[in-house]
């Protein structure tokens, strides 16, 4: 008796996909299963998936839910690499139609609320498999009980991650070039950040956050400067560090960034409220109007006392006699389009991947740390190291799930060793090694 083959389905072919699909081209062909990816935009999933027989282009708009569902209906394994608002669509359909789904997205409370009924029906719904969340769980978490098993108590836990250009693609001003989804780093810190440290809760605000960024050192990189990311209060308990006095989750990037960045923040230009109409507005004018309407203690031709600061604004062409041309925008629209337009990832471009834990801890009462890092380069500006390192989780992840060799059943994220112990195993064979440094 025949049976189909194994099935794996991609809903999503941008920036952060390339990798993954290479990936599951060569798994799905080596073990003669199917791969379908389905995208709005045909013509990338056809310029990624090529011309192998086993593989299949989808042209989907993810809103057409009787289409979505023949899809899912008809795979085995489900990834979702579509926005995060859109998961709670697939996870519904996955849910009624008894298929596994992994993504790379943050667990919400939409798909929280399904807890229950995921373990019921003996699914997988394995949520944050990427790089930030995702690497960074999986990573600590071998270090975290690495730690205990040996008798130590963690008093001190802080996690560092960023998406970097490669200092020898470097060439603008923020030293920032875009290899993921612009938008998220137009927003990226809207909503503050809360963290544990030397015992206390503590709390910045967006207009905060930036101008309080700390420095840590990389080794052959030097200094990078870190942001505290969003509510690392919530993961205390997840990784089981009640005991830690400071216990922070952070963004890398650049000391220059943050700096520059700050400004932005002070300038309101990633104001999501405030309309313009910009049809027949130039850079300069709709500086000097958002100047005007949100009474800003600056001119359009000095945008910030700080020499250097001001530069990088002016790298950005914030007040350029360079018509805009796009409909009904907000300031963070706008910014947008001047990040994309400034910081592009060039066809020979390199970005970079770095990552840094560091945790302090007691054994046997003396006190000791252990610094973890991770630095990743990008092929090109296709295959950077951002897709990589998102990407690659979620097909090792996928493929284990389908050959039945990852037996975990219900909602998670990757802090287990069932999970992340053969994933880490498997991205060591991709070039993802972290190195330790203890003292």
């Amino acid at each position: 008796m025949l049976f189909p083959p194994t099935h794996i389905l991609v809903f999503g072919a941008g920036k952060s996909a390339t990798v993954l699909i290479d990936y599951l081209k060569r798994e799905t062909r080596r073990r003669l299963w199917e791969l379908t990816v389905a995208d709005a935009d045909l013509e990338t999933v056809i310029q990624k998936l090529g011309t192998e027989i086993h593989t299949h282009a989808i042209q989907l708009d993810i809103t057409d839910s009787e289409k979505r569902r023949k899809l899912i209906a008809a795979a085995d394994v489900v990834i979702s690499l579509m926005p995060p608002a859109l998961h709670y669509h697939v996870a519904l359909d996955c849910l009624s139609l008894g298929k596994h789904l992994l993504t790379a997205s943050y667990v919400d409370d939409k798909i929280k609320a399904l807890q229950q009924e995921i373990a019921e029906k003996g699914l997988l719904f394995l949520c944050e498999m990427g790089l930030d969340p995702g690497i960074d769980h999986m990573s600590a978490m071998q270090l975290i009980h690495s730690i205990k098993a040996k008798g130590g108590k963690i008093r001190s836990f802080l996690s560092h991650c960023g998406g970097l250009v490669a200092p020898e693609s470097d060439t603008n001003p923020w030293h920032y070039k875009i290899s993921w989804n612009p938008r998220n780093v137009v927003l990226a810190g809207k909503a503050g950040a809360i963290f544990l440290k030397n015992g206390e809760e503590k709390s910045l605000s967006y207009e905060h956050l930036f101008r309080e960024s700390g420095k840590v050192s990389i080794p052959d990189l030097g200094t990078l400067a870190y942001y505290a990311n969003r509510d690392s209060l919530s993961y205390i308990p997840k990784y089981d560090l009640q005991d830690c006095s400071t216990f922070i989750r952070t963004t890398l990037r650049y000391p220059d960034f943050c700096k520059g960045w700050a400004a932005i923040v002070d300038l309101k230009l990633t104001d999501e409220i405030e309309t313009y109409d910009t049809d027949n507005m130039r850079m300069c004018d709709f500086i000097q109007l958002h100047i005007q309407r949100h009474q800003l203690p600056v001119t359009a031709d000095r945008l910030s006392s700080d020499s250097q600061i001001h530069q990088m604004l002016v790298s950005l062409g914030l007040n350029a006699e360079l018509p805009i041309k796009k409909g009904i925008c907000t300031a963070a629209d706008i910014l947008q389009w001047r990040m994309e337009s400034s910081w592009i990832l060039e066809p020979h471009d390199k970005d970079m991947i770095v990552m840094l834990h560091e945790i302090e801890y007691e054994l046997n009462g003396k006190h000791k740390s252990v610094k973890s890092s991770l630095v990743v380069k990008g092929e090109d500006h296709l295959r950077t190291a951002m897709a990589k390192t998102v990407g690659l989780p979620l097909g090792i992840a996928a493929v284990l799930l389908a050959e039945k060799s990852l037996h975990e059943r219900g909602l998670h994220i990757p802090i287990i060793s069932s999970i992340y112990t053969p994933v880490l195993s498997l991205l060591e064979k991709e070039g993802i090694v972290f190195h330790e440094v203890e003292d």
